[in-house]
């Protein structure tokens, strides 16, 4: 995987290290070493030197020509940007500020792959015909990627992974389950939404009866809260007053020369209630308080992008901000999976050889993480419009002209410019 060549699958590297394609294809496909194992022991090793702020949750497609690889059929993969012949890998990363380490991985099987949930005899008997032949194990079932997810987490935590904040983007945000689980593990989260997800804003009114399902109390309760609007409304109705303009790095690899490919943006952060059936609620009924996060760019006319979190009400802004962009490393370590370490370059036809492939490239990524070790200039001099220092450790530390900052922020935080 570490060596040069443009192909990472099992001939192309067997030439490469004059070996037998054989040899070779028989440790991928079917000796007996456990990548569940070699995952654990990463797990351990990769977090003791990335130190991660979060957990990021991704899918990526890997484009196939033919039917036969596991898990193959044609759906929509973010990662391809189209409908197309593919499988979905599922993914949690460790994430910091300076890189991340691919932990854990699922394979998607979609209902065409699982005979229990089809009810054509003959779409059953190809379901499991194909099974066969990837030899897929008979309890590995046709599962949303969202419930992987959350079974990959659960992992993670029996491997001594310390809890951190989990994000991912609008395809796991935007089910109410998925939060639920998270937040009935005591995982706090931030997610991508979409804006047509509806909330209450904090503040309500009295009233006297419990919480319904549509909003308000009735008799008995405590508050009552207007009907609910999407976010877009509630950002738009509130406008970006609130908000406060951070400087933000369009690149994420860090360098000892500063920040490189600098930009402004405008963030702004509520508390609202998300409306709906199927999220979390408190004992009288009502939901819970959460942020929604919002980047409202200059110029531009209303938000273009959305969170939920579940951070602490006392959070910092920039905070919030951090972990917003922590997808944005991930994507750019994606390129080095798939481009450098090979991570959609294999052709076998196997259920454990493609987990055990996705697991060497993750070992192959974290180790190419540590070599380059840890960045040497983590901290800068403050500026006159002030600046956000990092410790050793990645956390976030003011600069000293962020907190003398003369026009404090209205929402949450107390700096007025942020490098992430």
């Amino acid at each position: 995987m570490l060596l040069d060549g443009r192909r990472k699958s099992m001939r192309p590297m067997a030439d490469r290290l004059a070996v037998d394609h054989q040899c070779l294809q028989q440790f991928i496909t079917s000796s007996t070493w456990d990548h569940s194992e070699v995952r654990r022991r990463l797990t351990g090793w990769a977090t003791g030197f990335v130190d991660p702020v979060a957990l990021v949750v991704d899918d990526s497609g890997f484009a196939k020509d033919g039917p036969a690889s596991p898990g193959v059929a044609r759906m929509y993969s973010e990662g391809l940007g189209r409908v197309g012949n593919c499988q979905i890998g599922v993914s949690v990363h460790a994430a910091a500020d300076w890189a991340s380490a691919a932990l854990n991985w699922r394979l998607f099987l979609p209902p065409s792959w699982d005979d229990a949930v089809l009810d054509d005899p003959d779409q059953m008997a190809a379901a499991r015909l194909r099974r066969a032949r990837a030899a897929i194990p008979d309890d590995q079932r046709h599962q949303e990627t969202w419930r992987q997810a959350l079974e990959m987490l659960d992992e993670l935590r029996g491997w001594g992974m310390p809890v951190r904040p989990v994000v991912a983007d609008t395809g796991y945000g935007d089910v109410a389950a998925f939060r639920r689980g998270l937040t009935e593990r005591g995982v706090p989260y931030l997610l991508a939404v979409t804006p047509t997800l509806l909330a209450h804003p904090v503040e309500p009114g009295p009233a006297a009866g419990p919480y319904s399902a549509g909003g308000q109390y009735s008799a008995g309760g405590q508050y009552s809260y207007e009907p609910p609007r999407d976010l877009r409304s509630l950002l738009m109705t509130t406008g970006r007053s609130v908000g406060r303009y951070l400087t933000l790095r369009g690149g994420q690899r860090m360098s000892a020369a500063g920040p490189e490919g600098l930009r402004w943006s405008h963030f702004l952060a509520l508390r609202i209630r998300v409306a709906g059936r199927g999220g979390c609620r408190l004992p009288d009924r009502s939901p819970p308080e959460c942020w929604l996060l919002a980047e409202w760019p200059p110029g531009a006319a209303e938000p273009r992008e959305y969170w939920l979190s579940t951070l602490p009400a006392d959070v910092p802004l920039p905070d919030l901000v951090r972990l917003a962009r922590a997808r944005r490393r991930i994507e750019e370590d994606y390129g080095e999976l798939t481009g450098r370490l090979g991570l959609d370059h294999f052709e076998g036809r196997s259920w454990t050889g493609w987990h055990r492939h996705v697991t060497l490239v993750s070992t192959a990524q974290a180790i190419c993480t540590r070599l380059r070790g840890e960045p040497k200039v983590l901290r800068r001099p403050a500026t006159r419009s002030g600046a956000v220092g990092w410790s050793a450790s990645g956390r976030v530390a003011p600069g000293r002209a962020a907190r003398r900052a003369v026009h404090p922020p209205s929402g949450p935080g107390d700096v007025s410019q942020l490098r992430t």
